[in-house]
């Protein structure tokens, strides 16, 4: 996948040291790690893990019970699964996670984000935040009409 304009995709600062640990790649894991790496694998129709996972690898506990988690709330239901990966990079924007933003991102644009509908929803991120902030800024009270 080509560069997106607008995302740096890894901002690491020199200040912010990259985590010590290593990724546990599959020929090195646990047996309850490669469960959930095979389960991964054959959801996605993937040939390995991205990186995330093998990092949460260290904790066999965190990696079982995340991706369950993510497998149950990313799979489509009410909410279709663009929009689903819409809302993630939404978020990811957010909360300035460059891995999200970029994994989320690919996610998106495989389930048929368009350069337009990524600039849209990036204005719409951008608005929500601005207008969040003069909100709590200004300690606007919510309207009798909106405590429904």
């Amino acid at each position: 996948m080509g560069a997106v304009v607008g995302i740096v995709a890894n901002p690491v600062r020199a200040d912010e040291p990259m985590s010590p640990r290593s990724p546990i790649e599959y020929r090195d894991a646990a047996p309850e790690v490669r469960a959930v790496f095979d389960d991964i694998k054959r959801t996605r129709q993937v040939d390995d893990v991205n990186n995330f996972w093998k990092y949460l690898a260290h904790d066999p506990r965190t990696l079982k019970r995340t991706w369950e988690s993510v497998k149950e709330i990313m799979t489509a239901g009410a909410l279709d699964a663009l929009t689903k990966e819409m809302i993630y990079l939404a978020v990811s924007v957010t909360n300035g996670c460059a891995y999200c933003i970029a994994s989320h991102n690919a996610a998106a644009r495989k389930a048929g984000m368009t350069e337009a509908m990524f600039g849209e929803l990036m204005a719409v991120v951008g608005m929500a935040n601005e207008t969040n902030r003069l909100a709590n800024g200004y300690r606007v009270p919510v309207d009798p009409a909106f405590e429904a």
